[in-house]
């Protein structure tokens, strides 16, 4: 009763809307409700109560113990993706892939998840803003606010395309700074194992094994690579196309140069230990010298109004006290 209440306040192409929404949302939940009731409770791999082998898995009966909106939806999804992103100019494609692979390839946000998530967040919003435009303008209301309301609507889904950007961009930059904060320690340690007496992957390896990180991870990648058949140096090039810092790329042209001309590798990794621990402390002291400078905008904006006030008003208030007398 109170929806059909609602429902007659509002005009007829609005109610029409809602309708179809509501039904919309209800046959794929109703659906899934229906489906589900029969999913099996265990998993088809599990070994039998009282047996110790392991029982034989079918791939088509696990495929059909999973719900059927799960079997419907996704690969749907997944061809939708496939044809947005042909659909998509290459050059925003490469880009897309390029903020994806700095961001470390979270699990899960390929390249056509993230497309896909765009395209729903605008039209999301262009659906949502052209409903508020219908239900809150009114045929008296001003000319100019009706247009900002439309303008409006268009500058918020740009907005929330652009949002999966900015969180890998976000990312992407967190990433890079961890990796070159923990490049020096990493190098020493390599260092120490190359004098050690291990060789230089085992040194790379022991690193691996002893750290974590978005440094560690790739790393990790890099060796996993070398391991199938991978040149060291396209390797490193991997390496150096997937991070994009440039402490790293310096790191790699002086191991690519040290073992073309035959140079002590221990010895190098030392030198570029050294400055790589030089540079960090220079971007520390350049990010302490911009504290002063960051710091004028909140103090001009929140600290000096409240001091006026606590100073200059009841100085104020004495002095028309004396003039008004």
């Amino acid at each position: 009763m109170t929806l059909l209440a609602f429902t007659m306040t509002v005009d007829a192409p609005l109610k029409v809307v809602l309708a179809s929404a509501g039904v919309a949302t209800a046959v794929p939940l109703l659906f899934w409700g229906i489906a589900g009731v029969g999913r099996r409770r265990h998993r088809p791999d599990e070994r039998a109560p009282g047996t110790k082998e392991r029982s034989v898995v079918d791939e088509h009966q696990l495929e059909l113990g999973q719900p059927a909106l799960g079997r419907i939806v996704r690969p749907v999804l997944g061809a939708i993706a496939r044809r947005l992103r042909k659909l998509t100019p290459a050059g925003w494609v490469a880009a897309l892939e390029r903020r994806v692979r700095l961001a470390g390839s979270p699990a899960g946000w390929t390249v056509e998840r993230t497309l896909a998530l765009k395209l729903l967040l605008a039209i999301a919003t262009l659906i949502t803003g052209s409903l508020w435009v219908m239900r809150f303008t009114e045929p008296d209301s001003s000319p100019i606010l009706t247009v900002g309301r439309i303008a409006l609507v268009p500058l918020l889904a740009l907005v929330l395309y652009l949002l999966p950007d900015l969180g890998l961009r976000l990312r992407g930059r967190d990433r890079q700074q961890a990796i070159q904060t923990a490049l020096p320690d990493a190098l020493d340690q390599m260092s120490i194992s190359v004098e050690a007496g291990l060789g230089f992957d085992a040194s790379l390896g022991r690193v691996v094994e002893s750290g974590s990180g978005p440094l560690i991870e790739e790393l990790q990648r890099t060796l996993g690579e070398v391991a199938i058949g991978i040149s060291r140096k396209q390797a490193f090039r991997h390496l150096v196309e997937r991070t994009d810092v440039p402490e790293l790329r310096h790191f790699v042209f002086a191991v690519n140069q040290a073992e073309e001309f035959g140079l002590p590798i221990a010895q190098v990794l030392r030198v570029q230990s050294k400055e790589l621990r030089i540079i960090r402390r220079q971007r520390a002291e350049e990010r302490a010298m911009k504290i002063p400078v960051k710091i004028v905008f909140p103090l001009v904006l929140c600290i000096f109004p409240a001091l006026f006030v606590v100073l200059l008003v009841p100085a104020a208030i004495r002095i028309f006290e004396v003039i008004g007398n």
